[in-house]
């Protein structure tokens, strides 16, 4: 009897401590997004006006300059509020699902398990926060100003469009751009970190270069879909509102590829300065936060 308590007292102890530790991994996830979106917002605004018009750095610059300081952070809202939940539920689902996949009989190795999870947490993530980014992507577009002057207008405007039109526009490009990101952000995260520390390097040195060249590695590809995603949610009004996912591809391949990949790519180098800055920060805040005792 007293053994069979025992067992039963450990395999409580053992389900509080594996409930902690998953959600610990949601806490985590949400703080280490927090700080870098606020610094590397303004970064993040100028390469959506590069996407949206495929301006020169000076020149997105100068149009945000033009629009003066307080109009900076306009629109900063809704990504603070997508990059803490994302965060959230990045780490959170992933950890949910490694922990759901390296208990289940599955003929997977345990070496691609990480890679399984992250396809998984990036389709969340992408039915998720596709309505988001709709809204942030309007409320970035200088040209809405005067016919969406806030998030309100944006919301009303939304909700009188049917699902595919309005919230969730572009969700193919962004489904297909998180499940490949997460996917590879979290076969790679590890084993480079590891890689890096056995090379000398102190631990959050480790992480955040590992974070850096993640963020390259993914966003160098997947790039275009990223502009695909700004060019079809900016618009509100018009066919360029209306056309999908073939015909805003169209139109981007007409307007630029065929004149120079290098105007598909506008913005490019920006995005990979702030992926590097957030990836960074993200991946070695939390590998530092995920060291601390959580019970």
């Amino acid at each position: 009897m007293m053994g069979r308590g025992f067992e039963h007292n450990k395999d409580m102890k053992g389900l509080k401590e594996d409930r902690i530790f998953l959600l610990s991994n949601f806490l985590y996830g949400g703080t280490a997004f927090l700080v870098p979106t606020i610094l590397t917002f303004p970064v993040y605004k100028t390469v959506f006006r590069q996407q949206l018009h495929s301006s020169l750095v000076r020149q997105a610059i100068g149009q945000l300059r033009k629009e003066g300081f307080l109009k900076l952070y306009r629109g900063v809202a809704p990504p603070l509020l997508i990059r803490t939940l994302n965060g959230t539920l990045l780490f959170g689902l992933h950890g949910s699902f490694l922990h759901l996949l390296s208990r289940s009989s599955t003929n997977i190795p345990l070496s691609v398990l990480p890679a399984v999870a992250g396809l998984g947490t990036g389709v969340v993530e992408a039915i998720v926060f596709t309505p988001f980014e709709r809204v942030q992507n309007i409320l970035q577009n200088g040209g809405n100003d005067r016919s969406l002057p806030n998030m309100k207008s944006v919301l009303a405007r939304l909700w009188a469009e049917r699902l595919r039109i309005g919230f969730y526009r572009a969700f193919i490009p962004i489904l297909t751009r998180n499940a490949l990101g997460s996917c590879i952000y979290f076969s790679l995260k590890d084993p480079m970190s590891a890689a890096l520390g056995e090379m000398g390097l102190p631990p959050v040195a480790s992480s955040f270069l590992s974070g850096m060249v993640n963020s390259i590695v993914i966003s160098l590809p997947l790039y275009p879909l990223s502009v695909l995603t700004a060019n079809m949610q900016a618009a509100v009004e018009g066919d360029a509102a209306r056309v999908g996912v073939r015909g805003s591809w169209t139109l981007l391949w007409e307007g630029r590829v065929k004149r120079s990949v290098t105007l598909l790519y506008r913005g490019g180098s920006l995005v990979i300065l702030r992926s590097c800055i957030s990836w960074g920060f993200i991946t070695a805040i939390y590998d530092q936060l995920r060291k601390r005792p959580v019970y």
